[in-house]
Protein backbone atom coordinates (compact mmCIF):
# COMPACT_ATOMS: atom_id res chain seq x y z
CA UNK A 1 0.00 0.00 0.00
CA UNK A 2 1.45 3.55 -0.94
CA UNK A 3 1.10 6.60 1.06
CA UNK A 4 2.99 5.45 4.05
CA UNK A 5 5.48 2.61 3.30
CA UNK A 6 4.09 0.52 5.66
CA UNK A 7 1.39 1.88 7.94
CA UNK A 8 0.54 0.66 10.98
CA UNK A 9 -3.36 0.34 11.91
CA UNK A 10 -5.29 -0.77 14.70
CA UNK A 11 -8.84 -1.84 13.94
CA UNK A 12 -11.56 -1.71 16.52
CA UNK A 13 -14.25 -3.73 16.07
CA UNK A 14 -14.14 -7.01 13.42
CA UNK A 15 -17.81 -7.98 13.15
CA UNK A 16 -19.37 -8.19 9.46
CA UNK A 17 -18.07 -4.74 8.39
CA UNK A 18 -14.60 -4.79 10.14
CA UNK A 19 -14.11 -8.17 9.58
CA UNK A 20 -14.73 -7.54 5.34
CA UNK A 21 -11.98 -4.86 6.41
CA UNK A 22 -9.36 -6.61 7.71
CA UNK A 23 -10.03 -9.86 4.95
CA UNK A 24 -8.77 -7.53 2.79
CA UNK A 25 -5.65 -6.07 4.63
CA UNK A 26 -4.66 -9.61 5.31
CA UNK A 27 -4.73 -10.54 1.74
CA UNK A 28 -2.78 -7.78 0.74
CA UNK A 29 -0.11 -8.59 3.44
CA UNK A 30 0.22 -12.09 1.97
CA UNK A 31 0.76 -10.51 -1.45
CA UNK A 32 3.46 -8.53 0.13
CA UNK A 33 2.04 -5.19 1.41
CA UNK A 34 3.54 -2.73 3.89
CA UNK A 35 0.68 -3.13 6.53
CA UNK A 36 1.19 -3.84 10.48
CA UNK A 37 -2.02 -4.80 12.00
CA UNK A 38 -3.45 -4.79 15.35
CA UNK A 39 -6.82 -5.82 15.85
CA UNK A 40 -9.14 -5.23 19.05
CA UNK A 41 -12.55 -7.82 19.00
CA UNK A 42 -13.46 -9.21 22.52
CA UNK A 43 -15.12 -11.96 20.26
CA UNK A 44 -13.34 -13.40 17.41
CA UNK A 45 -14.53 -15.55 14.61
CA UNK A 46 -12.17 -18.60 14.90
CA UNK A 47 -11.09 -18.55 11.26
CA UNK A 48 -10.42 -14.92 11.02
CA UNK A 49 -8.19 -15.17 14.46
CA UNK A 50 -6.25 -18.19 13.11
CA UNK A 51 -5.67 -15.93 9.24
CA UNK A 52 -4.78 -13.13 11.15
CA UNK A 53 -1.91 -14.64 13.60
CA UNK A 54 -0.77 -16.03 10.56
CA UNK A 55 0.07 -12.56 9.42
CA UNK A 56 1.72 -11.78 12.43
CA UNK A 57 -1.28 -9.43 13.67
CA UNK A 58 -1.56 -8.66 17.48
CA UNK A 59 -4.69 -9.27 19.16
CA UNK A 60 -6.24 -7.27 21.66
CA UNK A 61 -2.82 -5.85 22.95
CA UNK A 62 -3.02 -4.76 26.48
CA UNK A 63 -1.25 -1.61 26.51
CA UNK A 64 -1.41 -0.21 22.77
CA UNK A 65 0.40 3.03 21.47
CA UNK A 66 -0.08 5.03 18.71
CA UNK A 67 -0.58 3.88 15.26
CA UNK A 68 -1.00 5.90 11.74
CA UNK A 69 -4.67 4.88 10.82
CA UNK A 70 -7.27 3.83 13.56
CA UNK A 71 -10.22 2.20 12.13
CA UNK A 72 -13.68 2.45 14.21
CA UNK A 73 -16.13 -0.27 13.42
CA UNK A 74 -17.89 -0.90 16.48
CA UNK A 75 -21.74 0.07 16.36
CA UNK A 76 -22.48 3.32 16.57
CA UNK A 77 -24.41 3.14 20.07
CA UNK A 78 -21.12 1.28 21.31
CA UNK A 79 -18.44 4.16 20.54
CA UNK A 80 -18.72 5.59 24.10
CA UNK A 81 -16.96 2.41 25.67
CA UNK A 82 -15.37 2.06 22.66
CA UNK A 83 -13.75 5.47 22.87
CA UNK A 84 -11.84 5.46 26.10
CA UNK A 85 -9.89 2.12 24.49
CA UNK A 86 -9.74 3.32 21.36
CA UNK A 87 -7.86 6.92 22.44
CA UNK A 88 -5.19 5.30 23.16
CA UNK A 89 -4.11 4.06 19.26
CA UNK A 90 -4.37 8.23 18.78
CA UNK A 91 -1.04 9.92 19.01
CA UNK A 92 -0.29 13.61 16.69
CA UNK A 93 0.12 11.95 13.67
CA UNK A 94 -2.60 9.42 13.60
CA UNK A 95 -5.55 9.57 11.30
CA UNK A 96 -9.12 8.10 12.48
CA UNK A 97 -11.20 6.85 10.20
CA UNK A 98 -14.74 5.91 11.47
CA UNK A 99 -17.67 3.40 9.32
CA UNK A 100 -20.01 4.27 12.53
CA UNK A 101 -23.62 5.14 10.64
CA UNK A 102 -24.51 8.69 12.08
CA UNK A 103 -21.11 9.87 14.49
CA UNK A 104 -20.23 13.47 12.87
CA UNK A 105 -16.57 14.01 12.58
CA UNK A 106 -16.72 16.92 15.47
CA UNK A 107 -18.11 14.17 17.94
CA UNK A 108 -14.94 11.43 16.87
CA UNK A 109 -12.80 14.43 17.15
CA UNK A 110 -13.31 15.64 20.55
CA UNK A 111 -13.87 11.78 21.81
CA UNK A 112 -10.72 10.85 20.57
CA UNK A 113 -8.15 13.86 20.61
CA UNK A 114 -8.02 13.63 16.59
CA UNK A 115 -7.83 16.27 13.95
CA UNK A 116 -7.66 14.04 11.21
CA UNK A 117 -10.78 12.39 11.39
CA UNK A 118 -12.42 10.27 7.94
CA UNK A 119 -16.08 9.55 8.15
CA UNK A 120 -17.12 6.49 5.87
CA UNK A 121 -20.11 5.24 4.77
CA UNK A 122 -20.24 1.98 3.68
CA UNK A 123 -23.29 -0.09 2.36
CA UNK A 124 -24.66 -3.56 2.79
CA UNK A 125 -22.91 -5.56 -0.25
CA UNK A 126 -19.74 -4.57 1.01
CA UNK A 127 -20.01 -7.62 3.27
CA UNK A 128 -18.99 -9.70 0.06
CA UNK A 129 -16.84 -6.60 -1.34
CA UNK A 130 -19.24 -5.46 -3.97
CA UNK A 131 -20.22 -2.37 -2.52
CA UNK A 132 -19.72 1.37 -2.65
CA UNK A 133 -18.04 3.28 0.46
CA UNK A 134 -18.71 7.07 0.47
CA UNK A 135 -15.98 9.06 2.74
CA UNK A 136 -15.95 12.91 3.97
CA UNK A 137 -12.73 13.79 5.65
CA UNK A 138 -11.97 16.67 8.02
CA UNK A 139 -9.91 20.04 7.02
CA UNK A 140 -6.88 18.72 8.68
CA UNK A 141 -6.58 15.43 6.27
CA UNK A 142 -3.78 15.97 3.67
CA UNK A 143 -4.25 14.18 0.81
CA UNK A 144 -2.04 11.17 1.33
CA UNK A 145 -4.06 10.47 4.64
CA UNK A 146 -6.95 10.80 1.79
CA UNK A 147 -5.12 8.46 -0.46
CA UNK A 148 -4.09 5.84 2.40
CA UNK A 149 -7.98 5.53 3.50
CA UNK A 150 -9.17 4.81 -0.14
CA UNK A 151 -6.93 2.23 -0.27
CA UNK A 152 -8.01 0.48 3.44
CA UNK A 153 -11.46 1.01 1.77
CA UNK A 154 -10.98 -0.81 -0.88
CA UNK A 155 -11.66 -4.59 -0.06
CA UNK A 156 -15.19 -3.33 0.86
CA UNK A 157 -16.17 -2.37 -2.79
CA UNK A 158 -15.94 0.97 -5.04
CA UNK A 159 -15.03 4.18 -3.08
CA UNK A 160 -16.08 7.71 -3.49
CA UNK A 161 -14.91 10.96 -1.60
CA UNK A 162 -17.66 13.18 -0.63
CA UNK A 163 -16.86 16.87 -1.30
CA UNK A 164 -18.52 17.64 2.56
CA UNK A 165 -19.65 15.92 5.54
CA UNK A 166 -23.17 17.30 5.62
CA UNK A 167 -23.68 15.68 2.33
CA UNK A 168 -23.61 12.03 4.26
CA UNK A 169 -26.84 12.05 4.90
CA UNK A 170 -27.85 11.91 1.42
CA UNK A 171 -25.29 8.94 1.10
CA UNK A 172 -26.77 7.16 3.74
CA UNK A 173 -29.89 7.72 2.26
CA UNK A 174 -29.27 6.58 -1.01
CA UNK A 175 -26.23 3.57 -0.79
CA UNK A 176 -26.84 3.27 2.96
CA UNK A 177 -29.81 2.24 3.36
CA UNK A 178 -30.27 1.83 -0.88
CA UNK A 179 -29.90 -2.44 -0.72
CA UNK A 180 -32.92 -2.04 1.23
CA UNK A 181 -35.26 -0.40 -1.08
CA UNK A 182 -33.93 -3.20 -4.19
CA UNK A 183 -34.19 -6.02 -1.53
CA UNK A 184 -37.94 -4.83 -1.08
CA UNK A 185 -38.23 -3.99 -5.23
CA UNK A 186 -37.56 -8.23 -5.65
CA UNK A 187 -39.73 -8.52 -2.71
CA UNK A 188 -43.00 -6.86 -4.34
CA UNK A 189 -41.94 -8.26 -8.17
CA UNK A 190 -41.90 -11.68 -6.82
CA UNK A 191 -45.17 -11.24 -5.01
CA UNK A 192 -47.28 -9.42 -8.26
CA UNK A 193 -45.54 -12.62 -10.21
CA UNK A 194 -46.98 -14.90 -7.53
CA UNK A 195 -50.78 -13.12 -7.93
CA UNK A 196 -50.10 -13.44 -11.52
CA UNK A 197 -50.15 -17.15 -10.90
CA UNK A 198 -46.40 -18.49 -10.72
CA UNK A 199 -45.39 -20.51 -7.66
CA UNK A 200 -44.16 -18.88 -4.70
CA UNK A 201 -40.05 -20.43 -5.13
CA UNK A 202 -40.12 -19.52 -8.64
CA UNK A 203 -41.58 -16.08 -8.82
CA UNK A 204 -38.70 -15.50 -6.10
CA UNK A 205 -36.06 -17.26 -7.56
CA UNK A 206 -37.19 -15.26 -11.17
CA UNK A 207 -37.62 -11.87 -9.05
CA UNK A 208 -34.32 -12.09 -7.31
CA UNK A 209 -32.04 -13.24 -10.24
CA UNK A 210 -33.33 -10.66 -12.23
CA UNK A 211 -32.44 -7.34 -9.88
CA UNK A 212 -28.90 -8.82 -9.40
CA UNK A 213 -28.61 -9.30 -12.85
CA UNK A 214 -29.69 -5.93 -13.73
CA UNK A 215 -27.81 -4.75 -11.35
CA UNK A 216 -23.88 -6.78 -12.78
CA UNK A 217 -25.19 -5.84 -16.32
CA UNK A 218 -25.11 -1.99 -15.19
CA UNK A 219 -21.53 -2.34 -13.45
CA UNK A 220 -20.54 -4.62 -15.94
CA UNK A 221 -21.35 -2.38 -19.06
CA UNK A 222 -21.13 1.00 -17.49
CA UNK A 223 -24.01 2.21 -19.55
CA UNK A 224 -26.20 4.89 -17.79
CA UNK A 225 -29.66 3.18 -16.19
CA UNK A 226 -31.77 5.12 -18.56
CA UNK A 227 -29.65 3.62 -21.33
CA UNK A 228 -30.58 -0.17 -20.53
CA UNK A 229 -33.98 0.72 -19.59
CA UNK A 230 -34.67 1.61 -23.43
CA UNK A 231 -32.39 -1.60 -24.54
CA UNK A 232 -35.39 -3.31 -22.72
CA UNK A 233 -38.25 -1.46 -24.04
CA UNK A 234 -39.88 -1.46 -27.56
CA UNK A 235 -43.05 0.77 -28.68
CA UNK A 236 -45.99 -0.64 -27.42
CA UNK A 237 -44.51 -3.93 -25.90
CA UNK A 238 -45.07 -5.41 -22.43
CA UNK A 239 -42.46 -3.09 -21.12
CA UNK A 240 -43.48 0.18 -22.27
CA UNK A 241 -47.40 -0.78 -20.81
CA UNK A 242 -45.46 -1.64 -17.02
CA UNK A 243 -43.00 1.63 -17.11
CA UNK A 244 -46.07 3.54 -18.01
CA UNK A 245 -47.49 2.35 -14.85
CA UNK A 246 -43.88 3.24 -13.13
CA UNK A 247 -42.95 6.70 -14.59
CA UNK A 248 -46.34 7.70 -14.16
CA UNK A 249 -47.07 11.42 -11.78
CA UNK A 250 -47.43 9.26 -8.64
CA UNK A 251 -45.53 6.55 -9.50
CA UNK A 252 -42.09 5.25 -8.43
CA UNK A 253 -40.02 8.56 -8.79
CA UNK A 254 -41.78 10.51 -6.64
CA UNK A 255 -42.00 7.92 -4.35
CA UNK A 256 -38.51 7.06 -4.21
CA UNK A 257 -37.50 10.94 -3.35
CA UNK A 258 -39.82 11.09 -1.19
CA UNK A 259 -38.45 7.94 1.03
CA UNK A 260 -34.67 8.98 0.14
CA UNK A 261 -36.01 12.70 1.48
CA UNK A 262 -37.67 11.08 4.87
CA UNK A 263 -34.65 8.54 4.94
CA UNK A 264 -31.94 11.80 4.96
CA UNK A 265 -33.95 13.77 7.44
CA UNK A 266 -33.91 10.49 9.49
CA UNK A 267 -30.16 11.01 9.26
CA UNK A 268 -29.67 14.31 10.22
CA UNK A 269 -32.02 13.76 13.19
CA UNK A 270 -29.61 10.95 14.72
CA UNK A 271 -26.82 12.80 13.83
CA UNK A 272 -27.82 16.12 16.30
CA UNK A 273 -28.49 12.98 18.81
Amino acid sequence: MSGLEAPTVALVGAGAMGGALVRGWIEAVRKGGGLTLTVVEPNFDPALERALDQVGAVLNPPDPGPVDVLVLAVKPQAFADAATAARRFVGPETCVLSIMAGVPIDALSRALGADRVVRAMPNLPARIGRGVTAYAASPACRDEDRRLIAQLLEPLGAVEPIAAERLMDVVTAVSGSGPAYVFLLAEVLAVAAEQEGLDRETAMRLASRTVAGAGALMLETGDPPSTLRKQVMSPGGTTEAALDILAASDGLAPLLRRAVAAAAKRSRDLGRG
